[in-house]
C-alpha cells in the first residue's frame, strides 16, 4: 500500500480571514512551523456539557494531552467548512451534525502557528449515532459539565493542551457576553 503524505494550505501568517499562499507536506509543515489552517469543534450535548478528549502519545502536536476542541489541518484544496465536517467524522463518527461557526484566530507558539476556524455543535446520539473514536487519533473522552470543565483548567499542571485553552478562554468571553442556549 502506497503511504501518500497530506498536502496542507499554508496561510499568510496573521491575516483574518486567511489567504492560502501556498502548500507543504505536513511533515514540512510542522518541522518548520509555517502558518496553515485548522478547524477546531467544541462539541456540546443539550444538557450543556462539554466533550473533552484525551490526544493519543503518537499525535505530531500536543501528544497526550486533553482538549476540548475536536479538529485537524485544513488540507490543500479544502474549505474550513467542509474540513469541520471532515475532522467531526474522523475523530469522533459523527456525522450530518450542525455546525455553527464561531471565530477564526491566530494561535502561535513555538510548536505552532495556525488559523483556527472554531465552531460548535450539539451532539444528538438520537441523531448523530455514538462517539467512536479514532483510535489513531484520540485516546480516551467524557463529558464534563461547564463548571466541573472551567475548574478543572483551573487546576495548576492540568494536562491540556494550549492551543485548546486559549480557544477555550475566547469561547468563553464570547459565552458570557451572549449565553449559550
Amino acid at each position: 500500500m502506497l503511504n501518500v503524505e497530506e498536502i496542507v494550505a499554508l496561510y499568510a501568517q496573521g491575516e483574518v480571514p486567511g489567504r492560502i499562499v501556498g502548500t507543504a507536506p505536513r511533515t514540512r509543515m510542522r518541522r518548520e512551523n509555517l502558518p496553515h489552517a485548522a478547524v477546531k469543534i467544541l462539541v456540546r450535548d443539550a444538557d450543556g456539557r462539554v466533550y473533552v478528549h484525551r490526544r493519543t502519545e503518537t499525535k505530531d502536536l500536543f501528544p497526550d494531552l486533553d482538549d476540548v476542541w475536536i479538529g485537524g489541518v485544513i488540507t490543500a484544496g479544502e474549505e474550513p467548512d467542509t474540513a469541520a465536517v471532515r475532522e467531526l467524522h474522523e475523530e469522533l463518527g459523527l456525522r450530518e451534525c450542525e455546525l455553527r461557526p464561531l471565530d477564526q484566530h491566530w494561535y502561535t507558539d513555538a510548536h505552532t502557528d495556525f488559523l483556527a476556524y472554531t465552531y460548535e455543535t450539539v451532539h444528538d446520539p438520537e441523531r448523530h449515532g455514538p462517539i467512536v473514536h479514532q483510535q489513531a487519533e484520540v485516546a480516551d473522552g467524557w463529558w464534563l459539565a461547564w463548571d466541573d470543565l472551567t475548574a478543572r483548567l483551573a487546576e495548576p499542571g492540568s494536562p491540556f493542551a494550549p492551543d485548546g485553552r486559549e480557544l477555550l478562554a475566547r469561547y468563553t468571553t464570547a459565552r458570557q457576553a451572549r449565553p449559550y442556549r
